[in-house]
């Protein structure tokens, strides 16, 4: 599994994120493109901001989706998102386009921090599992708009 903290799948990620367009339809889902840049600015943040969460998610239901959210198995179309990481009103493309494009980066410079917060559903990850499944976000919603 790619690492958004490995350079040239950092560089690779970005160079997909430019080839998207105003324009750019989704093969699936329901969200805009704009829509979608703004979704994923939700998690990138959350990975940065790097705080300590007091709720967490079903136990349960963290253990067995766990290993999903960095292994090779891509993630199918159409899963649910979180409500509060749903865009409830259109967003614009340039504007959201290029505070992704900033976080990415800003993601990205953190690579070599040592110590990670527990994810707030999923529990402890390492900082390797952290990339994985930053890389793997992005790249399913780069998937759903063909990129």
């Amino acid at each position: 599994m790619k690492s958004i903290f490995d350079e040239s799948t950092y560089k690779e990620v970005e160079e997909r994120f430019k080839k998207l367009s105003r324009d750019s339809e989704g093969l699936w889902g329901k969200m805009s493109v704009g829509q979608m840049l703004w979704h994923c600015q939700i998690f990138v943040k959350d990975a940065i901001k790097n705080k300590k969460h007091t709720k967490r998610g079903n136990p349960i239901i963290s253990w067995f989706f766990k290993k999903s959210m960095y292994s090779d198995k891509l993630w199918r179309k159409n899963l649910p998102t979180t409500p509060f990481a749903k865009a409830k009103e259109e967003k614009e493309f340039e504007v959201e386009h290029k505070k992704l494009l900033e976080l990415i980066k800003e993601l990205y410079s953190l690579r070599d921090r040592k110590d990670w917060n527990a994810h707030p559903f999923f529990g402890d990850f390492t900082p390797e599992q952290w990339g994985k499944l930053e890389y793997k976000h992005l790249d399913h919603h780069l998937r759903q708009f063909g990129v």
